[in-house]
C-alpha cells in the first residue's frame, strides 16, 4: 500500500506540472478488517479526474473542505484538514510492522516548537499564546486515576 501511494502522488505531482506539493496521508483498515483504504489532504485544488486516472485502483470518493467562512486563512483552513485526519491517527491497527502511522509530502515536515515552562499552566497558557488562543480540548492523563507516566497534556485548538 505504501509503494501504492508514493507512486500516486508522484503520478499526481507530474500531473499538476511536476513541482512539489504538501500533502499528508493516513491508511485505515476497512472496518470488515479485509484491505486498506487511504485518507489525505492535500494544500491545493485537484481535479477529480486527475485523481482518478493517476489512482486507477479502485474508488475515489472525494470531500472538499468548503463549509468554511468568508476570510478564512491557510491556518484554519490546515486545522480543519488536521482534525479531519486526526480522526484516522486515533484509529488503531494491527500488523503495522512499526511503519508511521501517516505520511507527508517530503520537504514539508512540520517544525518543532519547543515551548519550556516551570509549571504545566504555563505551559498551556504559552502553547495558546503561540496558537492565538486557548485550546478547544485539553485532557491531562496525570489527573486520572491510575496513570503511571510522567506529567503530561494533549491539546486541540480548532
Amino acid at each position: 500500500m505504501r509503494s501504492d501511494i508514493h507512486r500516486f502522488f508522484r503520478g499526481v505531482r507530474r500531473g499538476l506540472g511536476g513541482d512539489p506539493f504538501p500533502y499528508l496521508w493516513v491508511p485505515e483498515l476497512h472496518k470488515t478488517g479485509h484491505g486498506w483504504h487511504v485518507h489525505f489532504a492535500v494544500g491545493q485544488f485537484i481535479r477529480r479526474g486527475l485523481i482518478e486516472s493517476v489512482w486507477g485502483r479502485g474508488f475515489v470518493h472525494i470531500k472538499l473542505i468548503g463549509d468554511l467562512p468568508v476570510g478564512t486563512t491557510t491556518r484554519e483552513e490546515a486545522r480543519v484538514a488536521a482534525r479531519y485526519l486526526s480522526k484516522y491517527l486515533g484509529k488503531g491497527f494491527s500488523g503495522g510492522g512499526g511503519l508511521n502511522r501517516y505520511d507527508l509530502a517530503q520537504g514539508f515536515q512540520p517544525a518543532i516548537e519547543a515551548i519550556f515552562a516551570r509549571t504545566m499552566e504555563e505551559a498551556i497558557k504559552a502553547a495558546s499564546d503561540r496558537m492565538g488562543g486557548a485550546p478547544d480540548v485539553v485532557f491531562r492523563p496525570d489527573q486520572h486515576d491510575g496513570f503511571q507516566g510522567p506529567p503530561s497534556v494533549w491539546m486541540s485548538w480548532r
